[in-house]
C-alpha cells in the first residue's frame, strides 16, 4: 500500500459530509430533483437541506432553479458537469482506499 492510494486527505471534504454525500448520490441518478423529493429521500429538514445545498451551489457542484407551477413555488436541483466529475472522483478515490484496505469484494 502506498500513501497516495490510502490518502484520506484527497477526499473532497465538501462531499464527505453525510447530508451532502446523500444529496450528491440522489442527484447522480437523476437529471434533476425537486427540493421536497431530496428532503424526503434523505430524511432531513428544510433548513438543514437548504444550508447544505447552498454550500454545494457555492462550489458550483449543483444548480438550483426556482419557478412557480401555478401559484406553488418549486425548487429544482441538478448536478453540474463539475459536480458529476467531483462525485465520480470522490467515489473512485473511496473505492481505491477501500480496496487498499482489503475491504473491497467482501
Amino acid at each position: 500500500m502506498t500513501v497516495s492510494e490510502f490518502d484520506h486527505t484527497q477526499l473532497d471534504d465538501l462531499i464527505h459530509s453525510r447530508i451532502r454525500l446523500a444529496v450528491m448520490a440522489v442527484l447522480a441518478g437523476v437529471e434533476k430533483a425537486e427540493f421536497t423529493f431530496i428532503r424526503d429521500k434523505i430524511k432531513t429538514t428544510d433548513g438543514n437541506l437548504s444550508t447544505h445545498l447552498r454550500k454545494l451551489e457555492d462550489k458550483q457542484y449543483i444548480t438550483i432553479q426556482k419557478k412557480f407551477e401555478g401559484r406553488k413555488p418549486v425548487t429544482e436541483v441538478s448536478l453540474t458537469d463539475l459536480g458529476r466529475k467531483a462525485f465520480s472522483a470522490y467515489l473512485s478515490h473511496l473505492e481505491t482506499m477501500l480496496g487498499t484496505a482489503g475491504l473491497a469484494g467482501r
